[in-house]
C-alpha cells in the first residue's frame, strides 16, 4: 500500500467538492489553558492555532485544515475538512507518539519518523512550533533577513537533511508578530502553512486554587 496515496484518497474524498477553508474553533483538550495576550511570542509556553497546511511531493498534492495545540510538554495536531471531519489526527508527548487515521491508531516514540512511515511524507514536529511563531533555534541558520531584521529565510542544520524555511508574511496574532505565511522544503518535499488564528494561553491558575 502507498500510505501517502492512502491518505491522499482519504482526503480528496472527504474535499473533492469543498473549498479548504477555516472551519468553526476547534475545542482543545482539558489542559486547564485559557487565553492572554502577550506582546512577544517568546513570552508563552503554550498555544494554539489554526490555519491551512499545504503538502507537495513529486507523486501528489493536497491541501487541508491544520489546527496545533502546542505546550512545553505536548502537541496535538488534527487535520480536518471545512465541516469539521477529522481526517488524522497526532498526537507527541514525552512518552512518544500517536497517529490516528479513520479510527486505527498507531504508535511510535518518534512522531516525525511516524508520519513518514503512515503517509509517505514529513513534518518536523520538534522545530515547527518555533518555526510557526516566527522563532529560530540555536542550530538554524539565518540566511537572510527583511527591513525589520525578521527571519526571512532560515536553514535548519540538524539531521542528513536540513529544511529551508521561508518566511513570506507577517501579522499580528493575540497582541504578538508571528508569521502569517510560511513555506518549507526539503529534497522533494514543500509544506506550506497558512497561520489563520494563534492564541497564547497560559494555566488558568484561579482555576487550580479553587481546586
Amino acid at each position: 500500500m502507498n500510505n501517502l496515496n492512502y491518505l491522499t484518497k482519504i482526503t480528496l474524498s472527504l474535499l473533492i467538492l469543498t473549498l479548504f477553508i477555516l472551519g468553526g474553533c476547534s475545542s482543545k483538550p482539558d489542559l486547564n489553558l485559557v487565553p492572554i495576550e502577550v506582546t512577544h511570542v517568546s513570552q508563552t509556553k503554550a498555544w494554539e492555532m489554526q490555519g491551512k497546511l499545504a503538502v507537495r511531493t513529486p507523486q501528489d498534492k493536497f491541501s487541508t485544515n491544520l489546527y496545533w495545540l502546542h505546550t512545553d510538554k505536548q502537541d496535538e495536531l488534527r487535520l480536518t475538512t471545512m465541516l469539521g471531519t477529522t481526517v488524522m489526527s497526532l498526537s507527541n508527548n514525552s512518552s512518544g507518539a500517536s497517529l490516528t487515521i479513520e479510527d486505527k491508531t498507531y504508535r511510535d516514540k518518534d512522531a516525525e519518523r511516524l508520519l513518514k512511515r503512515l503517509t509517505g511524507w514529513s513534518i518536523p514536529i520538534e522545530s515547527l512550533p518555533l518555526w510557526i511563531t516566527g522563532q529560530v533555534a540555536d542550530t538554524d541558520k539565518v540566511i537572510s533577513t527583511d527591513e525589520q531584521t525578521r527571519p526571512q529565510l532560515i536553514q535548519s542544520t540538524t539531521g542528513q537533511q536540513p529544511w529551508q524555511v521561508s518566511f513570506k508574511r507577517w501579522q499580528q496574532q493575540s497582541g504578538a508578530e508571528l508569521p502569517q505565511l510560511l513555506e518549507l522544503s526539503r529534497e522533494n518535499i514543500r509544506l506550506k502553512i497558512q497561520i489563520n488564528q494563534w492564541q497564547a494561553l497560559t494555566e488558568n491558575l484561579d482555576n487550580q486554587s479553587s481546586n
